[in-house]
């Protein structure tokens, strides 16, 4: 066997867009991730996967033509990088796809649940001339999974480091852990909401996408009562296994806290109190779930530019290291990417892709389906 070209196609709950990653497999399994590229969603297209979020008119139909669209928006994020790299589809062994997850009820109403991610990944195969690996989360959740986080396990194959004890942090819409133990044990968990409020808050009231290194947060000052009662949420007593999204943390469950909490709360205070959410939500998870004597902690994630918002974790870990992942190597906005990349070779070569000790599935599984170029 040969090394080999992946490319990993990711678009988080942030729903900004598509990142499209290259990676190269080595035969033994070691990866290199090369390149990046980002394509935007438009303005109608995000509305519309925003509205999918929740039940709404004619949703199949909405649903299918959604999937549609983000298809040819994964499609030209893949031309784009491969115009960026001088390389041709049949050069690439095949694509990662994760789609966009508009609802995630894993485990849930009869048992097995559901996650949905649109996509048409037969589109994608015909817009992009290369296989697809698709469907990543459903043998997880099929296995009694929550079908998340995913990225754990490569986390685990990249980042792990013999004799220490290091938690990567992925801050996407939603903030995950990783788990990786000195003595090769993984974990990890969805701790609650990362970006997905903060983006949602200044959108509404400054029309900007996001909070630009946390500078808006930084001006204002966290309203104790409202952060109370945004900690109550019994999500976060809930024990690992476990993983949310849009689903449970959304613009509606805010509102409904502010006006029960904190009816006179100024816009610049509520930013203050949503960064400070999602630092607490991670510091206190580990705390209840993941006790250990964790040495690093590792950011990546759109989070990781976050300035004001590393600072807190750090102020609130002061024995733990605090960094980015491109402290090993690994620019922050990469990772996501190349684990849905990392996840189309493990498909491929027949290797499972899951950890059960983060998903709470009864076994590995080999994720996906795949669909001929």
């Amino acid at each position: 066997m040969s090394a080999e070209l992946y490319i990993g196609l990711m678009s988080g709950t942030s729903m900004d867009g598509v990142d499209a990653v290259l990676l190269r497999a080595e035969p033994d399994g070691r990866v290199h991730a090369l390149a990046h590229e980002h394509e935007p969603f438009g303005a109608e297209l995000r509305a519309e996967l925003m509205a999918l979020n929740a039940p709404t008119e004619n949703e199949l139909q909405r649903s299918a033509l959604a999937a549609n669209a983000v298809s040819r928006v994964y499609a030209q994020a893949c031309r784009a990088l491969l115009l960026a790299q001088g390389l041709a589809p049949t050069e690439i062994r095949a694509l990662g796809a994760h789609g966009q997850t508009v609802r995630h009820r894993p485990g849930e109403i009869d048992g097995t649940g559901f996650s949905i991610q649109l996509l048409n990944a037969p589109l994608l195969a015909e817009l992009s001339g290369i296989a697809v690996v698709h469907d990543l989360r459903g043998r997880d959740v099929a296995a009694g999974g929550q079908g998340a986080p995913l990225v754990p396990a490569f986390h685990r194959a990249v980042l792990a480091q013999t004799g220490v004890d290091v938690i990567v942090l992925n801050v996407g819409g939603i903030s995950n852990v990783s788990l990786l133990r000195a003595d090769g044990r993984g974990g990890g968990f969805d701790c609650g909401p990362g970006n997905c409020l903060m983006d949602g808050w200044i959108h509404r009231h400054q029309g900007l996408d996001y909070d630009a290194g946390g500078q808006w947060a930084a001006q204002g000052r966290v309203h104790e009562a409202l952060l109370e009662a945004l900690l109550a949420e019994p999500y976060f007593r809930q024990p690992p296994p476990r993983s949310t999204g849009r689903d449970l943390f959304h613009l509606g469950w805010l509102d409904a806290k502010i006006v029960a909490h904190a009816p006179e709360v100024s816009p610049v205070d509520v930013q203050a109190t949503l960064l400070e959410l999602t630092a607490r939500c991670v510091v206190d998870s580990l705390a209840a779930f993941a006790p250990g004597e964790w040495r690093e902690l590792l950011v990546c994630g759109g989070g990781a530019f976050n300035e004001a918002l590393v600072r807190r974790l750090a102020g609130l870990m002061p024995s733990v290291s605090v960094d980015t992942t491109d402290a090993k190597g690994l620019p922050p906005m990469l990772v996501e990417g190349a684990a849905f990349a990392w996840l189309a070779m493990r498909h491929v070569r027949g290797l499972p892709g899951n950890l059960p000790e983060a998903t709470g599935a009864t076994g590995q599984r080999i994720l996906g389906s795949y669909t001929p170029a």
